[in-house]
């Protein structure tokens, strides 16, 4: 269990689960669904489901090139702590539950499960062939808050699809700037990237550049929940500045010439960022 959770690096769900578990909460307070234990199980089940098979799928796809890549030869396929074999039947088995899980949600996120399991899993392929593979990876985390408020509400509104926006540029922009590391490989490959298209330095102008969208995109939702809530407090506020803030403290952590801080601007940083608008909001929903 131990080495299949570290194949899909079972602990950068946090990056997109509290928009998962946001966009439930925000279906639940503006279409009067009230809370469903069962349903709010479903959804999280669906997101660790799919995440799931996405990583290990890109693992599985990907084990040939971090054979070669000295940053990733250890992990778990090219190290041989899982078998190609083993982790291809996981990604079968992950699939097979997540469009399970969705019929037992409702007919409409049963109809669209195939359609974001090729997004997630196209994922993959991209970076053979296009350098705009950042924003599939962003797009497929974007299902998040509008997959769960499908699931809860079982209809498209304006404040969980502004919130998939703000993650796909978020994503992406995050992204770009975990790339960095591999610029070098990834051109003796052939492989695509942003970095690699445009050099670091305007990689990570690209990368601010996105990131200043998603700001404006959080600041708008949370402007529209306190239109369509007067009777909410300053905890959504608090929570939406707080996201804007981590954001741009990212960003002075890595220097196109200095990438020694990466992990704290991708990791840290972002998962707390993730965690406090979450927190926050359903905070002031319930509250």
């Amino acid at each position: 269990m131990k080495d299949y959770l570290s194949l899909i690096k079972f602990s950068h769900t946090i990056f997109a689960l509290p928009f998962a578990i946001l966009g439930f909460f925000l279906a639940s307070r503006t279409l009067d669904k009230g809370f469903d234990p069962w349903l709010f199980a479903l959804v999280i089940a669906c997101m660790v489901f799919a995440r799931s098979a996405a990583m290990a799928f890109n693992r599985y796809l990907d084990r040939d090139i971090d054979e070669k890549n000295p940053r990733t030869v250890v992990r778990e396929i090219p190290a041989g702590v899982i078998s190609p074999q083993a982790a291809f039947i996981f990604v079968v088995i992950n699939s097979a539950l997540f469009i399970a899980t969705t019929w037992l949600i409702n007919p409409l996120c049963f109809l669209l499960s195939p359609i974001a399991l090729l997004i997630i899993l196209g994922y993959s392929y991209t970076k053979r062939f296009t350098y705009l593979c950042h924003f599939v990876l962003g797009l497929g985390l974007a299902l998040a808050p509008i997959g769960a408020y499908l699931a809860a509400g079982g209809q498209f509104d304006l404040i969980p699809i502004l919130y998939s926006f703000a993650v796909l540029c978020w994503v992406s922009g995050f992204d770009i700037i975990y790339a960095l590391q591999d610029d070098d490989f990834d051109k003796s490959l052939n492989l695509k990237s942003i970095p690699v298209k445009l050099g670091r330095k305007n990689a990570l102008r690209l990368s601010s550049l996105l990131h200043v969208i998603c700001s404006i995109l959080i600041l708008l939702a949370a402007n529209f929940l306190t239109a369509q809530f007067p009777e909410f407090e300053w905890l959504h506020w608090l929570g939406a500045v707080s996201f804007v803030g981590l954001l741009f403290y990212q960003h002075t952590l890595v220097k196109y010439n200095d990438l020694s801080k990466i992990n704290l601007a991708f990791f840290t940083t972002n998962g707390v960022a993730s965690i406090i608008l979450g927190f926050c909001i359903i905070l002031d929903l319930f509250l």
